[in-house]
């Protein structure tokens, strides 16, 4: 039986708590677990791209932008996602691959109004061939500081999306190509890859300022990584009205600062952030 065969209709549900990582050789504990969640169409996969020995190479690669959301503010998670959209669809965004799709609006979430947002959210979930959605809490955001915590959630948005993948089909004629918005990439556990039978050789780490902006794939994570924070403060925001997270959605607002020396830090706050430090010590 072919591959095709065996994996028709097959979409793989992506649902893993993280509690434990080895960060720069350092196996630690986490302050709290991190979630991630999202889906590969395994199906979608062999149908979109070409992957079978006869296939030129540079036809067989595969690409993933990663993002993130919630660097700045002083409540609640950071947010990081990765996305994988169909072969023609994944592109520079100048050069229109988007044009005349579902997702043809697709653009920098930071550019576009919410209701966009909103709109494209369950579209780009639709239809990407793979996407991972990471929530890293505030506790762990104080535990490593928030860079780390953020290109911690890179490193396992894209370690897990391509685990999925090696687990479900064959990749020996596969290459990848991971963009990060921002001006780094994360540790990626590529013996863990390797051991998978992805070799480090075939992964191409690319790290893009501004890149989503410049990227379909870069994007698309960008929607969810936005909508899926905004979503986890609006339900924090009806837990703790007084503070007016459905506004400021925890960034370090007039209105955000005046509610904290009125009713205090609460558990989702960052401790290890300024503001918050300093209310703490008042």
């Amino acid at each position: 039986m072919s591959i095709q065969n065996e994996v028709k209709d097959l979409i793989i549900p992506i649902d893993r708590k993280i509690q434990q990582i080895d960060i720069k050789s350092q196996y630690i504990d986490l302050a709290a677990p991190i979630h991630l969640s999202g889906q590969v169409n395994i199906a979608n996969l062999l149908t979109k791209y070409a992957i079978n020995t006869q296939q030129p190479i540079e036809q067989s690669m595969l690409q993933i932008g990663v993002d993130e959301a919630g660097r700045g503010p002083l409540l609640g998670s950071v947010n990081v996602a990765a996305a994988i959209l169909p072969m023609t669809w994944a592109g520079l965004i100048e050069a229109q691959p988007l044009k005349d799709t579902p997702l043809s609006i697709l653009t920098d979430s930071k550019q576009l109004s919410e209701k966009k947002r909103d709109i494209l959210y369950p579209l780009v979930q639709q239809h990407a061939i793979g996407f991972i959605i990471a929530d890293i809490p505030a506790a762990v955001i104080d535990q490593v500081n928030i860079l780390q915590a953020t290109m911690l959630g890179m490193r396992l948005c894209t370690e897990v999306l391509l685990e999925t993948i090696a687990k479900h089909m064959a990749i020996s004629m596969m290459q990848f190509e991971v963009l990060f918005d921002g001006n780094r990439c994360p540790d990626i556990d590529y013996v863990m890859l390797a051991k998978l039978g992805i070799e480090t050789s075939k992964i191409d780490c690319q790290a893009w300022v501004k890149g989503d902006a410049r990227h379909t794939s870069i994007a698309a994570a960008s929607i969810l990584a936005k909508v899926s924070r905004d979503t986890a403060m609006y339900m924090l925001d009806t837990e703790h009205p007084e503070y007016g997270i459905a506004k400021h959605k925890g960034y370090p607002t007039k209105a955000h600062m005046e509610a904290i020396e009125k009713y205090g830090v609460l558990p989702a706050h960052r401790r290890s952030f300024a503001p918050v430090r300093k209310a703490l010590d008042n």
